[in-house]
């Protein structure tokens, strides 16, 4: 594990795209094409943009798979995270294929569907954020670090129906659903290499928790410390309460 640490946003946000860059670059000359896992969040917009400007990519070889979407929220709605991914990866970087979550689909059936699709793929990258409880996806703690399905029905806590509020997105909590279709930790785990983006003031505690505390699953995101190829981008405000963390320099795996 890599932790990098930047003054400002766009400077973490050239910087991964950079290292985002070289990765699918070296899956397009090796096998011809890449795959890719996208979250969404304020954290990915600048990285995204940055990352168009990128050169020597062929997007049109290139699949990406949704991380995590609210159950029973169409697309059309402010809050969806189809919407956000249609706007800023599908209309903007046109990609070979993009497997939505189909938000409005029999919950189970759909993680049937979107495991059937990822089992036999390589998945060179995926871009992550942490939730403001430490949540990895929408992998909720305490969460499952040895299920074997790669798409899992969760329910939502309330600390993170909150968050989602304050996007703006909901006019009131109880219009946020309260279950959510979620890339499971271990199919995140099986990524080749993980790029997590932390940014602003209001996710220092969880960036210390992730980062300094136990790798628990009452902390989901802190099991990317056992992943051996993930670079955390972090911003200044971020990063403000980190103590022991080495930023620059690789760390070992922490154990149990």
């Amino acid at each position: 594990m890599v932790v990098r640490v930047f003054p400002s946003i766009l400077e973490a946000a050239r910087d991964a795209s950079k290292e985002a860059a070289d990765v699918i670059r070296r899956a397009l000359d090796s096998r011809g094409e890449a795959c890719i896992v996208a979250a969404t969040g304020n954290s990915q917009l600048e990285f995204l943009r940055q990352l168009r400007q990128q050169p020597g990519i062929n997007w049109e070889r290139i699949t990406f798979f949704h991380l995590d979407e609210f159950v029973g929220l169409g697309p059309e709605h402010p809050g969806s995270f189809a919407t956000y991914l249609k706007e800023h990866i599908v209309e903007r970087f046109q990609p070979g294929h993009f497997y939505f979550i189909n938000s409005l689909a029999k919950p189970h059936d759909e993680c049937v569907r979107l495991s059937q699709l990822i089992r036999n793929k390589t998945v060179d990258l995926a871009f992550t954020g942490i939730g403001d409880n430490g949540h990895l996806g929408f992998n909720e703690p305490p969460a499952d670090f040895t299920v074997e399905e790669p798409f899992l029905v969760v329910s939502l806590q309330h600390a993170t129906r909150l968050q989602q509020l304050r996007t703006g997105n909901f006019k009131r909590l109880e219009e946020v659903p309260q279950q959510a279709i979620t890339m499971s930790v271990p199919q995140i785990m099986r990524s080749k290499q993980i790029l997590t983006l932390v940014m602003g003031e209001h996710k220092q505690e969880a960036a210390r928790n992730c980062l300094e505390g136990a790798v628990s699953p009452r902390c989901p995101a802190s099991v990317l410390r056992r992943h051996p190829r993930n670079t955390w981008y972090l911003d200044s405000s971020a990063s403000a309460l980190l103590q022991g963390t080495v930023v620059g320099s690789k760390r070992p795996n922490d154990a149990d």
